[in-house]
């Protein structure tokens, strides 16, 4: 159960995200800080990498690096086809380098925290005679 609530949740994320990417909010009122709109691209890539990581965990019932280091490459690609996607279907956004970073600085965020959490759970681990 557990899984599919975890696989649709990331699924739904990662629709909202493009859906969200790709809608023009320029009605909105803005909020005069500097750069808000990287820190949501930070957090929407922490989320995706994040929810898409907890699903595989789920999956082989332990943490997978390299599993989780394809999820960031996944949610790379993700972010530069969206940027992509903006700069050719979109009249009121266009592609930008810096958000592409900002994505991937969100997803290397949550591996950072998937790595934490495996070496907590190594070291936590009961010894066996």
């Amino acid at each position: 159960m557990l899984k599919k609530t975890i696989f649709g949740l990331a699924l739904s994320w990662t629709i909202l995200v493009a859906f969200l990417c790709l809608v023009s909010f320029s009605k909105l009122p803005s909020f005069g800080i500097s750069g808000t709109d990287k820190y949501v691209h930070v957090t929407f890539h922490f989320v995706f990498t994040l929810l898409w990581g907890y699903y595989s965990w789920l999956n082989q019932n332990k943490i997978e690096l390299k599993k989780i280091v394809t999820i960031v490459f996944i949610s790379f690609c993700f972010g530069i086809l969206i940027e992509f996607l903006q700069e050719e279907f979109t009249l009121t956004r266009h592609a930008d380098v810096f958000d592409v970073l900002a994505n991937l600085l969100g997803a290397i965020i949550a591996f950072l925290v998937f790595v934490f959490i495996k070496q907590n759970k190594s070291r936590n681990k009961p010894l066996q005679n």
